[in-house]
């Protein structure tokens, strides 16, 4: 049986090869639209080759490959995760975000229009505890979600769980649009955990218009855009609750052990990459 490629290796040797760019000149993308994607590492390889020069990898310091911890709030009957479930059009999402190798701490808040644009809003955080929530951060909180969506913030937040993983991100040179490649994927709650493959990568194309030119490569490879939010995953995963939007995706890139009745190996899109397939989009991931 032929061995599979790990992914985190392959984005480290990709990262390598690619022109660096500083973070003073990386544009501003707070408010955009995101395609994700699951690939194998064999797929990110052709997808790299395909891009070439025109991208460039963010470099900082000596880095070009980065850790990141976020801790995710939410109220205790889980109503952020609830509402992206349903598919609700205005929703947020509410996290602590540590770059563990250079950039500090930040509380975001992304929040989803009627547009199906994302908007991300963020404070500083390095004074206080990641899984705390401050007078100033619940104020912030309050502030936004009422003067960008006119919602009232809940009474009650409280951390629920925690995702770790790698990111490489590819700059598109041309103009204002990205691509992080996400990998190590680990979400807990500090009594279970879920880790994703080790031989896939979590892509998110990045741009104001969400026609990037990533995301027409990516077409022509024969992948397609996926469904999934790490938070709303990693809840379904620790807490096993009803995600039926979800459920492929669980199925075959965060439970460690997928079935063989949900995960058909032998069934290949034309990059061999994770293709929507059959009745009820059940996913396939080829090698």
């Amino acid at each position: 049986m032929r061995a599979e490629l790990d992914a985190d290796v392959l984005l480290a040797g990709v990262a390598a090869e690619v022109p660096p760019m500083g973070l003073e000149d990386v544009p501003e993308l707070m408010s955009r639209v995101d395609s994700k994607y699951i690939v194998t590492a064999a797929t990110m390889a052709r997808l790299a080759a395909e891009l070439g020069d025109r991208f460039a990898v963010l470099k900082i310091g000596e880095r070009r490959q980065f850790r990141y911890t976020s801790t995710y709030f939410d109220t205790p009957d889980l109503l952020t995760f609830h509402q992206h479930r349903q598919d609700r059009r205005r929703r947020f999402k509410l996290r602590t975000r540590t770059y563990l190798d250079g950039g500090g701490s930040w509380l975001e808040l992304k929040l989803s229009g009627a547009r199906g644009s994302t908007d991300k809003h963020r404070i500083p955080y390095d004074d206080a505890p990641a899984r705390t929530l401050t007078r100033e951060a619940l104020d912030f909180v309050q502030d936004t979600l009422l003067s960008e969506l006119r919602l009232i913030a809940p009474d009650l937040l409280v951390p629920v769980l925690a995702t770790d993983y790698k990111r490489v991100t590819l700059i598109d040179r041309s103009g204002a649009a990205r691509l992080t490649c996400d990998t190590g994927l680990l979400c807990h709650d500090g009594q279970r955990s879920a880790p994703a493959r080790r031989d896939l990568v979590l892509l998110e194309s990045k741009s104001a218009d969400g026609k990037a030119m990533v995301d027409k490569v990516l077409r022509g490879l024969g992948v397609r855009p996926v469904s999934v939010s790490k938070y709303c995953l990693a809840v379904a995963a620790l807490r096993e609750l009803r995600a039926n939007r979800w459920r492929p995706v669980l199925q075959c890139y965060l439970m460690p052990q997928p079935t063989a009745s949900s995960c058909r190996p032998g069934v290949r899109g034309r990059a061999g990459t994770l293709k929507q397939v059959g009745v009820g989009s059940r996913l396939a991931i080829g090698g």
